[in-house]
This record gives C-alpha cells, structure tokens and sequence, in this order.
C-alpha cells in the first residue's frame, strides 16, 4: 500500500482535492475528523485537554466547545505547542489504525492522509509521498472569509501560522495550484493519481 499525505495551506482546496483522490479510488484518511474523534467524551485526548486548559471548555453536556479551546490556545504558541502534543499522537495512532485495516484489505491501494499540517509537525516523514495543494494568496483569503464565522484577523493569524507555501514546496513530490477552474483541478489531480498508481508499493 502507499501511504500519502495531501496537504496545503488554509482554504487551498485541500478537501476539494481530497475528494476528487476518493472518486478516483484512494482510500481518504481526514485528520481533522479524527481530531475531533479524540477530543470527544472519554476519547484518548478528552482527559489531559481538559485538565490541561480547564473546565470552561466544556458544554454542558460535558464535550469540549471547540470554539472555547480555540480562544485559549490562540495566539499563544506554547498553549497552541501543548494542545497539539495531546491531541496529535492520538491521532496519528488513528491514522496508522486505519491504513493498517486498508492495507490489509487492499494491499495495492493508495491511502490518502489530508491534514493541514503534515509538514509543521514532522508528519510528512510518515508517507511514501507528499501532495501540496496551493491556490494563489489573494484566493486563498477569499476563500477563507467565505468560511462561516471568519474575520479578517483571524484568517491572516491562521495564515501566518502555517509555513509558507515556497518552504512546503521543498517537501512536495506534487504540487496541484487550485486558482483555476475546478476541471483545471480535477485534471491536475487525476494526473498525480496516474503517476501514484505506477508507484511500486
């Protein structure tokens, strides 16, 4: 099996791409949703994130509010650094999970992991190969006020978190850009699906 890391910078069509990889037969892995899967009640992170950033992050009925989380580690490296050594090896534990019982069903195939920050964490190092997904920065802004509840500042801090796309360029073995219309993408993305599939496993 091939092991893949999709990922790109805030609002750069990451999922769009992602999706168009699951239509063509890969296996998608979203890191986000497993994100929220571990932070849930009585899940690997729930315990040391509460205990880490305190009650005031709970609902009522006891989930932790992910918006509440959010403002407390925002803008704040080190709470931000903190949150993510919980919530990470959990995680990527999933990950490892869900591509071992994919390989083992299909031991040809293409795992496909989309995270926004495979690179920033050292992740990239896990895949076989990596797909950047990139849209210009005007576009990439525009996209991101589209996102319900987005502000201008928020949006640019979140940007700015994320290492800049020229550096993950140097860890891509893919770059598909997103500014065009979406069958310009659609086309970009089967082609690096071809070149994957003729990959040896």
């Amino acid at each position: 099996m091939l092991k893949v890391g999709l990922t790109g910078g805030l609002a750069c069509g990451k999922s769009f791409v992602g999706a168009a990889l699951a239509d063509l037969g890969c296996y998608l892995i979203h890191a986000d949703d497993l994100g929220h899967q571990v932070l849930a009640p009585g899940a690997e992170a729930y315990h040391e994130v509460v205990t880490e950033f305190g009650p005031e992050i709970l609902a009522a009925g006891g989930e932790i509010d992910r918006a509440a989380l959010a403002a407390r580690v925002f803008g704040n490296p080190e709470r931000l650094a903190r949150l993510n050594a919980a919530v990470h090896p959990a995680v990527i534990r999933r990950e490892e999970k869900l591509m071992a019982e994919f390989a083992a069903r299909e031991p040809d195939g293409i795992a496909v992991v989309e995270a926004a920050i495979l690179i920033e964490t050292g992740s990239y190092r896990r895949f076989d190969k990596m797909v950047l997904v990139t849209c210009a920065e005007e576009q990439q802004l525009e996209r991101a006020m589209r996102r319900p509840g987005a502000s201008e500042p928020d949006v640019q801090a979140r940007i700015l978190r994320q290492l800049p796309i020229q550096e993950k360029r140097k860890f891509a073995n893919f770059v598909i850009d997103t500014s065009g219309e979406k069958e310009d993408t659609l086309r970009q993305t089967r082609a690096v699906y071809e070149v994957l599939r003729r990959i040896e496993k």
